[in-house]
């Protein structure tokens, strides 16, 4: 199975609370819902289905299931919600609590994730464990090398701080750049695979 992220991300490469105001407001962010005057249904959501469609389960930050657990089940009827809505979920949190978590979730300790997302990744099949915003999980993943694709969702906006996707450790990664896509409305879709190194 392959890991594959995919991010709203502004160009100075804040990922923080692209859906609402009161998505995220660590650090005082204050531009919540940033992305809403830059979506274009049929690429950027054309994007997000190309996502989804072969996923075979969700791995996801606390914060961002508990964001999405309570958006999508209402949405019950959209064949993308409905698909979203019926694959397994994996939550990484220490501080979710419950016997069962709703939403086809199981949730993971932070000190198993790893070796969650490695056993999975080993297991092979054709399809893929995605990450959906969740920025500090996601940027662990980069920062362990388990990411086998980064789908970026680049809108054309500046906002002058916030959570960042990537890893500050002075690694380098290379990844190939594989596609490219922009809407209309300035976004770009830009589609990047783990460059693995020659032998």
């Amino acid at each position: 199975m392959r890991l594959v992220i995919t991010e709203f991300i502004s160009l100075d490469g804040v990922v923080q609370a692209p859906g609402g105001a009161e998505e995220d407001t660590d650090g005082g962010f204050a531009h919540g819902g940033w992305t809403h005057p830059f979506f274009d249904a049929d690429v950027v959501g054309g994007a997000f289905d190309d996502a989804v469609e072969p996923a075979e389960a969700l791995l996801l930050g606390r914060r961002t299931w508990q964001t999405m657990s309570q958006a999508w089940p209402e949405r019950a009827g959209d064949p993308f919600a409905d698909r979203i809505n019926a694959m397994p979920k994996y939550v990484v949190s220490d501080s979710l609590t419950g016997e069962e978590l709703p939403w086809n979730t199981t949730r993971v300790p932070g000190s198993e994730a790893l070796a969650l997302v490695r056993g999975l990744r080993e297991a092979g099949g054709e399809g893929t464990l995605l990450v959906m915003g969740s920025p500090t999980l996601a940027r662990t993943l980069l920062g362990e090398g388990l990411v086998d694709e980064v789908r970026l969702m680049r809108m054309p906006v500046i906002l002058g701080g916030g959570k960042s996707l990537f890893p500050v450790d002075g690694g380098m990664r290379a990844f190939e750049l594989v596609s490219t896509e922009s809407a209309p409305t300035g976004a770009q879709v830009c589609v990047y695979r783990a460059a693995r190194a020659e032998s």
